[in-house]
C-alpha cells in the first residue's frame, strides 16, 4: 500500500514538472498532466504486480520503472496533444467573436 501511495506521489510531480515544462501550459489546467501521470502510473502499477513482476527478488524494479516511465510519457502526450488541440479552439473562438 505505500508502494502506491509513493508511485502516486511521484507521478503527480512528474505531471507538475511536465506541466511547468510546457510552454502552452495556459491553454488547460495545472491539474490534467498530473492526473494523467497518476492514472497511468497506477493503471500499469496494477497490472505489472497482478502480472506476477513484482515482490519477487530480481524483478522488484519493473514495476517501479515501468510505472513512472509510462506516467511521464502518456502526460507529456497528454499535454501536446491538449495543448495544440486548445490553442486552435480558442483562436477559431476569438476570432468569431471579434467578427461578429
Amino acid at each position: 500500500m505505500v508502494d502506491l501511495v509513493v508511485i502516486a506521489l511521484l507521478a503527480l510531480l512528474i505531471g507538475a514538472i511536465v506541466w511547468g515544462m510546457d510552454k502552452k501550459h495556459g491553454e488547460y489546467g495545472i491539474l490534467v498532466p498530473a492526473a494523467v501521470a497518476v492514472v497511468t502510473a497506477m493503471l500499469i502499477w496494477i497490472i505489472t504486480v497482478a502480472a506476477g513482476l513484482g515482490y519477487q527478488p530480481g524483478l522488484t524494479w519493473i514495476p517501479w520503472i515501468v510505472s513512472l516511465a509510462g506516467a511521464a510519457a502518456v502526460s507529456v502526450l497528454a499535454s501536446l496533444a491538449l495543448s495544440s488541440s486548445r490553442a486552435a479552439r480558442d483562436t477559431t473562438r476569438r476570432t468569431a467573436i471579434l467578427r461578429s
